[in-house]
């Protein structure tokens, strides 16, 4: 019966995500015009798609259509001793789930784990906060409802039976909200939990009423939703001071092991970034598990989220620069290729140097097994020609190619969107003796995404013409040298990140050199000290890896704009050992020690 539950529960969660109705075509002056039509109580809406998004919407409401049919099946089979605990729905707008149908439908969380930041729900739902409420909000699969559940668990059984659940959907209004909330009051309930609330359109424009109505006379109100700049928008507005906020987005690599039990350096690498599933089959049904999976999750969870969230902030008057994109309708395709030009810059310029490189010579000769006549990979390789390769396999249209010109202006729009969202985190790339040519380094904090996309531009080049002149054996190895290649760079990355993020008191940036670099520095400003690092790929020990952290010249250098270096390190996959000149830090220990 639990079994049961959950799956009606995740059904209906899924259905409300999708848009109902059916899409209509009118013809004016010999053009096609699509329009989204819904029929509420009786009355019918229709409301003009832009033809870019006709094809998805058509995708949505088939799969919504399909998902109902499963519903009617799985309901059927629900048995009739539900009958003899009856929930008081009569009278409510929306999906409203209260008693022993809410207590079965939360059982099947007792099992999982909870995220850390699960402490600062529990601390507003257990706690003295007035006139508040609580927006718990993030990217898709991130743990929101899972969360949830969990809290509602954690209830005492006269706590419980004030509780309860709202599936809010497409079409309902907070005028259905306020009219449940208001028959909920008087019968006494206290903790209100309302799941996809930004699904509500007027939600953005009447947020307050949660907190100023509702809050303000005792009630525990819990808003999460997926469209995560909505709820941005509304905290400069309608719920300024007057919300407690918790952002699942980012789920730190500790958490990936702690939580869904996954555990190593690589795995986070390749599929590091929702809480979607655990067990053996991660790989397999992860939402990053492929470059398709991957795109299909920003398309749906960040393209859409921003489009939806400008289209009912101050009734669509905020799109600033992008308004041109969206009558165009070209804004969702812009914001994907913003998103996948991020991964794809990453990951060109980690294959031209791997290219350029001189070891990947060395690589080569020791494939071929020819000490005499090693093979310049270079010349086996059209470079133009494998980058033109790869634009074509991943859809990113050159600027010329594209139906409006995109600008700078629109591209630091959407990145300081995706900044909001938590998706991208800058951090700085610092040049020394010359500190006023900084740079930044843009790091996706999803790794499974960066992962899937950079490891279908190194499958790519296996169609380049050249490179297949190469045995079967030698372009394995180097595709494979490529990989890890891209997993080293991401493990810098993802370190440099993790630090930044647990150590805001402090400065963390990668510090280069004429020659060189430290791969991250931590400055204490107001110590005056620093420590270096270099971050490997290897679970090997060997001396180059530490030889710029014990360069003199670089040393002093840093210690006259730093301070004094307090600690000189290698971060890399074997085990944490002290050395007579340099301290190994296992990079699994070293994350999870962070807080």
């Amino acid at each position: 019966m639990e079994e049961l539950s959950a799956k009606i529960s995740e059904l209906e969660r899924r259905i409300a995500a999708l848009p109902q109705g059916s899409i209509t075509v009118k013809k004016i002056k010999g053009r096609d015009y699509y329009y989204h039509r819904v029929i509420k109580n009786g009355n019918r809406t229709e409301t003009y798609i832009p033809f870019d998004q006709v094809d998805g919407m058509r995708t949505q409401i088939g799969e919504r259509k399909v998902l109902e049919t499963m519903l009617k099946k799985l309901r059927k089979q629900v048995p009739t001793i539900t009958q003899d605990t009856p929930v008081d729905s009569a009278g409510f707008h929306t999906i409203v789930r209260m008693g022993d149908v809410l207590r079965t439908q939360i059982a099947v969380v007792r099992k999982y784990k909870k995220r850390e930041c699960i402490q600062k729900l529990r601390d507003y739902i257990f706690g003295d906060y007035i006139d508040k409420v609580f927006v718990l909000y993030g990217l898709r699969r991130t743990g929101k409802t899972t969360m949830i559940r969990q809290i509602l668990a954690e209830l005492s059984d006269e706590e419980f039976s004030k509780a309860v659940f709202i599936q809010a959907k497409h079409g309902d209004t907070l005028s259905d909200i306020n009219d449940d909330l208001r028959l909920l009051e008087s019968k006494g309930f206290k903790y209100v939990f309302i799941d996809e609330v930004t699904l509500i359109e007027d939600f953005i424009e009447g947020a307050a009423l949660f907190s100023d109505i509702y809050a303000g006379s005792g009630m525990k109100i819990v808003l999460t939703g997926t469209d995560s700049l909505g709820f941005i928008f509304t905290q400069d507005d309608q719920l300024y001071d007057r919300a407690i906020t918790l952002h699942t987005t980012f789920i730190p690599y500790r958490e990936f092991e702690d939580v869904l039990g996954i555990t190593g350096i690589d795995e986070y690498i390749r599929y590091g970034g929702t809480m979607s599933i655990s067990g053996k089959n991660y790989n397999i049904e992860s939402t990053f598990a492929t470059a398709k999976k991957s795109n299909e999750y920003i398309d749906t969870a960040i393209a859409n989220n921003i489009q939806h969230s400008l289209k009912y902030y101050q009734d669509g008057g905020h799109f600033r620069q992008l308004f041109d994109l969206y009558q165009q309708g070209e804004l969702t395709n812009v914001i994907n290729r913003v998103v996948e030009n991020i991964n794809h810059s990453f990951t060109l310029d980690v294959v031209e140097k791997a290219f350029k490189s001189s070891d990947i010579s060395i690589t080569a000769r020791n494939m071929l097994h020819d000490k005499e006549d090693p093979i310049d990979i270079k010349k086996h390789l059209d470079l133009d020609a494998v980058t033109f390769g790869i634009m074509q396999t991943l859809e990113i249209l050159n600027k010329e190619d594209q139906m409006i010109d995109v600008q700078e202006s629109h591209m630091a729009q959407i990145k300081e969107y995706l900044t909001l969202l938590d998706l991208i985190v800058e951090a700085d790339l610092v040049s020394l003796p010359d500190t006023d040519n900084n740079r930044k380094v843009t790091i996706i904090t999803q790794p499974g995404m960066r992962y899937s996309q950079a490891d279908e531009i190194v499958s790519n080049i296996l169609q380049d013409k050249k490179f297949n002149e190469l045995s079967v054996f030698d372009k394995s190895r180097v595709i494979d040298r490529l990989r890890s290649e891209i997993m080293g760079r991401m493990m810098e990355e993802i370190v440099l990140l993790e630090t930044k993020l647990s150590l805001p008191d402090k400065q963390v940036f990668k510090l280069q050199f004429a020659v060189g670099e430290f791969d991250m520095v931590i400055f204490d400003p107001d110590k005056l000290c620093c420590e270096i690092f270099e971050i490997k790929h290897s679970a090997e020990r060997v001396p180059e890896q530490y030889r710029h952290l014990i360069d003199g010249e670089k040393c002093k250098a840093t210690e006259h704009r730093y301070g004094t270096i307090t600690g000189k390190y290698v971060i890399y996959r074997g085990e944490t050992i002290d050395t007579d000149v340099i301290r190994y830090l296992n990079v699994e220990e070293y994350l999870k020690a962070l807080n």
